[in-house]
């Protein structure tokens, strides 16, 4: 039964980091909004199944990790005891805390939430339908598109079987299996393969590339997988799998790699970590003007308008990088852009961080990029065996560098790999945003002792002179 219809001056069309916002930036500037999502309130993949409840379950990884390794200073912990009700009933506090507070936040901005399923009928009426099955008609003057991701699926092996697991059920912890291959070693299977790892699982990577992280520079990676190799039970790269099949006690298994003598393993859970894909279909797009690339994309220009004037598209479902702090950058930029101010999406540097132990996070222009473009730059890397910092914490794995122009010395990008790397990187992204030299940096007086001071020192490096660092000239 479909009710009569509501009006609203912006509908935004799912609620997580980009939606909401989008959807409080609009109602901050004084429009009238509506926000359509699937849950009871925002939060979206980010809070519910992504960031918040694997970082919260990385924290647990990392607490069990540094009892481990306080054997370094003498002081031995018994074997954790593992409680998995509690541990998940703890991540669920956390995502409900988040999620009630964005919730809160929605009704004091006067932010009317419907929970439903948003279909297109046209570029300007959305058909919302409940769970109950009752629908109801919202008119608009303009609409955000915030659909965000789902994750990848290996169609040819699909299974409908709670063996076979993806990074929305892995982080579900409905118990500890003693064997677990995760297919793909990017971010997202590097970080659930290393925390069921710590919890006790003799987990598998296997990897099409010849590298973890494909993509990211080999320096940033290195001191990662020399972390992970006595933690991971083994790590299968050049590889990928041809077969998966139910087997009595678990998934079998058939992979190819160069060298691999057993094609065929039976594992008690896979997890399938090969990337995402955008939520664009079953939205009703062909009602509208909306179109999308061959990959399922949004089309979007700067101010992240679609081809229908009345529509705007942000987050994973316009491209990558798929992030949440660059939905919600875009999601901010398209609300103003309708409330009639000039601004676009144009960043300079959008950072990236790998969750694992030891994180790797980084911003603007990468080695790896440069060399593929064929592009001149200046390196400098600074060593964490030379922090004091490092040292203290008994993590002197990390290195820093800072890439910078050949000719001017302006900041081009920044890569860092040690523990707490993605709190770090947000000093490269400013450098890179103002247009700021290596002296800038240089010249700044960080706090020690700080693994802060890493950027500073990398930046001395430049120039060929470092406190801590000697080159020979």
């Amino acid at each position: 039964m479909t009710n009569e219809a509501k009006t609203t001056q912006v509908a935004v069309v799912g609620a997580g980091p980009g939606g909401y916002a989008a959807a409080f930036m609009a109602a901050d500037l004084g429009l009238q909004v509506t926000l359509i999502d699937l849950d009871p309130n925002p939060g979206g993949t980010c809070l519910y199944r992504g960031c918040i409840p694997s970082k919260a379950l990385l924290h647990v990884a990392k607490v069990i990790a540094d009892a481990r390794d306080a054997e370094h200073y003498g002081i031995t912990f018994a074997a954790p005891a593992i409680n998995i009700d509690k541990l998940r009933q703890s991540v669920n506090a956390v995502i409900g805390k988040l999620t009630g507070g964005l919730g809160q936040l929605c009704k004091a901005r006067k932010i009317q939430f419907i929970q439903g399923r948003a279909n297109f009928e046209d570029s300007s009426t959305l058909k919302i339908t409940k769970d109950s099955g009752e629908a109801e008609i919202l008119r608009y003057r303009y609409a955000i598109l915030a659909a965000g991701s789902r994750p990848a699926i290996l169609e040819k092996f699909l299974l409908d079987s709670p063996r076979v697991l993806n990074s929305t059920t892995a982080l579900r912890m409905d118990n500890i299996p003693d064997t677990l291959l995760v297919v793909g070693a990017g971010y997202i299977g590097l970080e659930l393969g290393s925390v069921y790892a710590t919890l006790g699982t003799k987990v598998t990577v296997v990897e099409m590339a010849p590298t973890i992280l494909p993509g990211a520079d080999p320096d940033l990676v290195s001191p990662l997988a020399r972390r992970i190799e006595p933690l991971i039970h083994k790590i299968i790269l050049n590889a990928k799998v041809t077969d998966m099949k139910e087997a009595k006690n678990g998934i079998k298994v058939t992979m190819e790699a160069p060298g691999l003598e057993l094609r065929n393993q039976v594992f008690d859970k896979v997890l399938i970590c090969v990337g995402r894909k955008p939520n664009s279909s079953g939205l009703g797009l062909m009602n509208t003007k909306v179109t999308v690339d061959d990959h399922g994309f949004v089309i979007v220009d700067k101010q992240r308008r679609t081809a229908d004037p009345n529509i705007f598209a942000i987050g994973d479902i316009v491209g990558n990088p798929m992030l949440a702090h660059k939905a919600s950058h875009e999601g901010r930029v398209a609300a103003e852009v309708i409330a009639g101010r000039k601004v676009v999406f144009a960043p300079r540097a959008i950072p990236a961080v790998v969750f694992t132990d030891p994180e790797i996070a980084w911003c603007g222009l990468t080695e790896t990029q440069a060399a593929r473009e064929g592009r001149a730059i200046k390196v400098a890397r600074f060593p964490w065996q030379a922090s004091g910092r490092a040292m203290t914490l008994d993590r002197p794995e990390g290195m820093t560098k800072l890439i910078a122009d050949p000719d001017t010395d302006v900041v081009l990008g920044v890569g860092i790999v040690g523990t707490g790397a993605g709190e770090l990187i947000s000093e490269g992204v400013l450098a890179i945003e103002m247009g700021a030299v290596a002296s800038d940096i240089h010249l700044t007086i960080h706090p020690h002792p700080t693994l802060g001071e890493t950027i500073m020192e990398s930046a001395e490096i430049i120039f060929g002179s470092s406190t801590h660092v000697y080159r020979k000239k």
